[in-house]
């Protein structure tokens, strides 16, 4: 394969990464590829946690092939780390290897890189340089950034509804307003988040079992739901199979009980409302490693989670059909003032099968 320029190496270097879309969760995903004299001689992506990053893949494969990587340009879609974590910093092994260049999409936001592993690799004689598709690699590891930068996740709302903003009849009969192609790429939305939460209402209405099934992945996402008076149903299938975070504002030492013998953990968060402190929560779950976080919650959640500046971008199906007087997508309070509005810029219009899916940020970012 051949690399003409470095747009088309951190081109391929981001293909790589993708691969680990799903897998390398609480690491960013990030693809190496290693070019001499414009052909490619060594490619590789971050494996799960604990296992080799990116650029030890690729040099890895280099030697597999039978290259010697002396003098050649490693293209990384992120900066190369420069500390001991669960593996060896990879800033390390690249001046080891004797690389002639390194061209990094962005630095690392983790305070232990943050330009240090470029630095060492300049200090080596090796030539550096970043902000090759910056912003294709910042979307990449959108969550690891919001992590680093915020100590939270970066926090994603989904919802179904139709033309005129509906997402459910007032009895609660929802299935199903969009599409399977609308609600399949749902799924590939939930599979790359590190959790999904919801809360105890759509658990009452709709017992979800809030995991990714329509389509194929290596690891189910954690599920979290918001249970303020802890009053989850034992048998609910969102509790299937263990593992699941409950978070409340209330404590209940026998139903506590029962749920850590099932292999649940509760997570104690009140406000001074008596209701679960969500903001408190984002930082909870961005301690707890949480990169991305996937909401599919009902209009009172979903209103507390965006007036509560808990989220940063909507992921809206919009299917093309009315339904009229139901339930709408957000419980929020009636504005006295046209200029109180909360805005959002599109960032994204897509039509899948029959429906639109729009995501939408919010231009304000949350702290």
């Amino acid at each position: 394969m051949q690399i003409l320029d470095d747009t088309q190496g951190m081109s391929l270097a981001l293909e790589l990464a993708a691969k680990g879309m799903y897998t390398t969760s609480p690491n960013p995903r990030v693809g190496c590829v290693i070019v001499r004299g414009g052909e490619v001689i060594g490619m590789g992506h971050t494996q799960p946690a604990g296992q080799a990053h990116a650029e030890i893949m690729a040099l890895r494969d280099a030697e597999a092939r039978g290259h010697d990587v002396r003098g050649a340009t490693a293209y990384v879609t992120l900066e190369p780390c420069n500390h001991h974590g669960r593996t060896p910093p990879c800033s390390d092994a690249l001046v080891r290897a004797g690389l002639g260049r390194v061209v990094a999409a962005v630095t690392d936001p983790n305070p232990l890189v943050a330009g240090q592993g470029l630095a060492k690799i300049q200090a080596a004689g090796i030539a550096v340089s970043s902000g090759v598709l910056a912003d294709a690699a910042w979307e990449m590891n959108i969550g690891f950034f919001s992590r680093m930068q915020r100590g939270r996740p970066w926090v994603r709302l989904k919802t179904a509804a139709s033309l005129d903003g509906m997402t459910a009849l007032h009895s609660g009969e929802s299935q199903w307003i969009t599409g399977p192609e609308a609600r399949a790429d749902g799924h590939a939305w939930r599979a790359r988040a590190c959790a999904i939460l919801t809360g105890i209402g759509t658990v009452k209405s709709d017992d979800p079992q809030l995991n990714v099934r329509a389509v194929d992945t290596p690891r189910q996402p954690r599920r979290i739901v918001v249970d303020s008076r802890l009053e989850i149903d034992m048998g609910a299938r969102v509790l299937e199979g263990g593992g699941t975070w409950i978070v409340a504002a209330v404590r209940d030492p026998a139903k506590e009980a029962a749920l850590q013998a099932a292999g649940h953990e509760v997570i104690h968060l009140p406000n001074a409302s008596g209701k679960v402190d969500l903001p408190a929560l984002m930082r909870e779950l961005g301690r707890r490693e949480i990169n991305e976080l996937h909401v599919e919650a009902g209009l009172k959640l979903n209103g507390s989670m965006v007036r509560e500046g808990c989220v940063d971008e909507l992921l809206l199906y919009i299917a093309p059909c009315l339904i009229g007087d139901a339930q709408g997508m957000f419980a929020l309070a009636p504005l006295d003032r046209l200029d109180a509005k909360k805005t959002l810029k599109f960032h994204e219009v897509k039509q899948v099968g029959e429906d639109l899916r729009i995501l939408a940020r919010f231009t304000q970012q949350q702290e």
